[in-house]
């Protein structure tokens, strides 16, 4: 069956590597609810796409079992709020597929950003009967064709692609990503801090309350009408 570009190997055997110097024993939480807020070394990255108020900003790994059970509250509640929700990619060094389905996805992003989200929501659906590496690629064939299109024999022949990963991947450890899903909801205030990590879930709807509240505009000034007398 055809497989997925070397490099994407290679890189994921340096990430195993580079884990276990930058990430001791942290990983993935099962709960992350139980899991301390992440101390964010690099705050400039958490900040909402230009034009809008308030974001969801999340790292997940599609193989990631908890960020799948997020994926279908963020998604409601991007929809419910009309907010963006910016998705980047973080897998994690001893999941064996994760970092090629990160491939594939950007493969899919390439046709359509929805196409590519479409992509990453069927995958966490589908989760539980993923378990390697051929069967990714017989999932994403098949994704492939239900949308009329061709998957390639080779996916990142020049290894693009890995290199948006392996991008993402670097910013989140800038930031300082312990685990997967890390979610914040992030704002576009000047003042303050403009971002707050979503460690209970059940909150997510409050915090975007509270965020879209805090960034509402001021109202203008009543317009003052000279007398004519």
């Amino acid at each position: 069956m055809p497989s997925f570009p070397r490099n994407a190997f290679r890189f994921l055997a340096a990430l195993t590597i580079a884990s276990s110097i930058v990430l001791p024993a942290m990983g993935q939480f099962s709960n992350p609810s139980a899991a301390p807020g992440t101390p964010v070394r690099n705050a400039k990255a958490l900040r909402p796409p230009v034009g809008a108020r308030v974001a969801i900003y999340e790292f997940e790994d599609l193989e990631c079992p908890d960020c799948a059970r997020a994926n279908p509250l963020l998604k409601e509640a991007a929809a419910k709020y009309n907010i963006p929700w910016v998705r980047h990619d973080f897998p994690l060094p001893f999941h064996t597929w994760s970092f090629d389905a990160a491939v594939a996805a950007r493969w899919f992003d390439t046709k359509s950003k929805k196409l590519g989200d479409d992509f990453r929501d069927a995958v966490f659906a589908s989760q539980a009967s993923i378990t390697s590496q051929d069967q990714l690629r017989a999932f994403a064939q098949k994704f492939a064709e239900d949308h009329k299109l061709a998957f390639p024999f080779v996916v990142d022949p020049q290894g693009k692609l890995a290199a948006e990963v392996k991008a993402d991947y670097d910013l989140g450890q800038s930031i300082g990503i312990q685990h997967t899903p890390t979610i914040w909801i992030v704002t576009n205030k000047t003042g303050g801090t403009p971002f707050v990590e979503v460690v209970d879930r059940t909150r997510l709807y409050e915090l975007i309350d509270q965020a879209l509240a805090e960034t509402k505009a001021a109202p203008a000034p009543a317009a003052h009408h000279a007398s004519g007398k």
